[in-house]
């Protein structure tokens, strides 16, 4: 295995950017450097269908940092990917000339489909080796992503071969608060926020209905929403990757999470270290996706995921170059 190629994997979303730079290693691969900034791309695309100029350019200051780390660890293999707000604004096309120009950098606009596969396939390895069966979901600032795993836990082989069912729901963290308001919810407010999204999700609730019938089955989060949880949960001063990647948590625990957050001022949510002011307005519509899905699919127990599209993203381009005769262990 060739352990000199440094890969990079750029994900620029509707709420984040997000930049990931990593070398294989013998289990997967070892990150080298990173980058996450919020840059909410997407502010106030559900009314205009544009892109605004603060926005854009918040997004461009972002952009030119990932270029400087991707240029400065000699990145050799890499994959720059945009979602969702570039994906429905009338002015997406033109933003992506103007980050080409600026920056250097061309960035591939995912369909709903591939941002649902990558997702899944930087997370999969998470999945209970004895599930049947997992329904996995990646909550995002424009858009959320699900997708029934058959056999998850095997996916490190090949996660694609393994999807039973996915769907790309027009609900994320960003457009929900918009819609609903993220500031001050009250319990009805909550409760119209997932009931916005149940509708959406009532397709592929129908098609993967027997998911939650299988043996061992449980849900699988990926997302700023159920990071953030699971902070809280911890009792974190400050976020902790390493205490949340890869967490358990009942049913009854993520109730307790959802239900203390409903009791909290805005003030209150950000001043919480695991939340902070740039998440405040965005951590309950989060919550309330989380709860439209778990209501769809009930499960006792949650796994916990602090990667996914990155991830996924790297997986795929190192498996690719034969980077591991098997899969990743990651």
């Amino acid at each position: 295995m060739r352990r000199d190629h440094v890969y990079a994997a750029l994900d620029l979303g509707t709420n984040n950017c997000r930049l990931l730079v990593a070398r294989p290693s013998w289990n997967g691969f070892r990150v080298v450097d990173a980058f996450s900034r919020i840059v909410r791309l997407g502010e106030g695309l559900g009314s205009s269908r544009r892109l605004g100029p603060a926005a854009m350019d918040r997004t461009l200051d972002a952009l030119k940092v990932c270029r400087d780390k991707i240029a400065n660890r000699g990145v050799s293999r890499a994959r720059f990917v945009t979602t969702e707000a570039c994906r429905v604004a009338e002015n997406g096309a033109e933003f992506l000339d103007r980050v080409e120009r600026e920056t250097g950098l061309a960035l591939e606009v995912l369909d709903r489909s591939e941002e649902a596969h990558l997702a899944a396939a930087g997370c999969a390895t998470l999945a209970d080796r004895a599930a049947e069966s997992i329904v996995l979901f990646d909550i995002g600032g424009g858009s959320t992503e699900i997708v029934w795993l058959r056999n998850g836990a095997l996916a490190h082989a090949g996660t694609r071969s393994r999807v039973a069912a996915w769907a790309s729901l027009t609900a994320g963290v960003v457009t929900l608060a918009e819609r609903h308001g993220g500031i001050h919810v009250t319990p009805d407010s909550f409760e119209d926020m997932v009931a916005d999204v149940a509708e959406k999700l009532e397709e592929f609730a129908s098609q993967a209905a027997s998911a939650a019938e299988a043996e061992n089955f449980h849900l699988l989060g990926t997302s700023g929403t159920v990071t953030t949880l699971a902070g809280i949960h911890l009792g974190l001063a400050r976020y902790d990757r390493r205490q949340v990647d890869g967490l358990w948590m009942s049913d009854g625990q993520i109730d307790y999470v959802i239900n203390r957050l409903l009791a909290m001022s805005y003030d209150d949510r950000a001043a919480n270290g695991c939340i902070g002011s740039e998440r405040a307005d965005l951590v309950l519509p989060g919550c309330a996706i989380f709860e439209a899905i778990r209501r769809a699919f009930p499960s006792r127990r949650v796994r916990i995921a602090d990667r996914g599209l990155r991830e996924g993203i790297l997986v795929e381009l190192m498996q690719a170059d034969g980077a591991w005769k098997g899969g990743p262990q990651r």
